[in-house]
C-alpha cells in the first residue's frame, strides 16, 4: 500500500554518511517522523554516547515513527560487532489514522536506507526490550 509519502534528500544523505560513519553524522540513532502528512524527515538524532535506551525515552509513547540505530553487541561466539536496524513504532495507542499512514509509508523509508539488513516492527515496548526481543534478532543472523 503506498500513501504517497516521498522521503527527504535530507534523509538519503544522512543515512549514507552514517552508515560510512562521516561527520557530522556520527551518531548513534535518527528517529523519522512523516511531516505534513507528506514527508519523511529526520526528527531526532542521538550522539555516539547515547545508548539504545536512549532511543526508545525518544520515542512517543503514544504516536509513531521510524527509527535507525547502531546496535554494538556480541555475537554468539563472543566477537564485538555492530548492526544497523531499522525499528518501525507503531503502538498500538496511537490513534489508528497515524498508524495506517506509518504502516503504508514503512516501504518507501525501507527503500531509500539501502544496506539495512535488519527491519524490527514494534507496537508496545515489551517489543523494544533490548535483552529479550531486540539481541535475539540481531543473533539470530549471525
Amino acid at each position: 500500500m503506498s500513501t504517497g509519502v516521498l522521503v527527504s534528500d535530507e534523509v538519503c544523505t544522512s543515512f549514507n554518511k552514517f552508515k560510512l560513519g562521516q561527520e557530522p553524522y556520527k551518531l548513534r540513532y535518527f528517529i523519522y517522523e512523516i511531516k505534513d502528512k507528506k514527508t519523511i524527515v529526520i526528527e531526532k538524532q542521538g550522539d555516539r554516547g547515547k545508548t539504545f535506551d536512549d532511543f526508545v525515552e525518544d520515542l512517543p509513547e503514544n504516536d509513531c515513527r521510524y527509527g535507525l540505530i547502531d546496535i554494538e553487541f556480541e555475537t554468539s561466539d563472543g566477537r564485538p560487532t555492530s548492526k544497523i536496524v531499522f525499528i518501525s513504532w507503531n503502538p498500538d495507542t496511537a490513534p489508528v489514522r497515524p498508524k495506517m499512514l506509518y504502516s503504508g509509508s514503512k516501504e518507501a523509508l525501507k527503500s531509500a536506507l539501502i544496506g539495512v539488513g535488519t527491519h524490527i516492527n514494534a507496537t508496545d515496548l515489551s517489543e523494544l526490550d533490548f535483552d529479550e526481543a531486540i539481541l535475539p534478532a540481531l543473533k539470530r543472523f549471525n
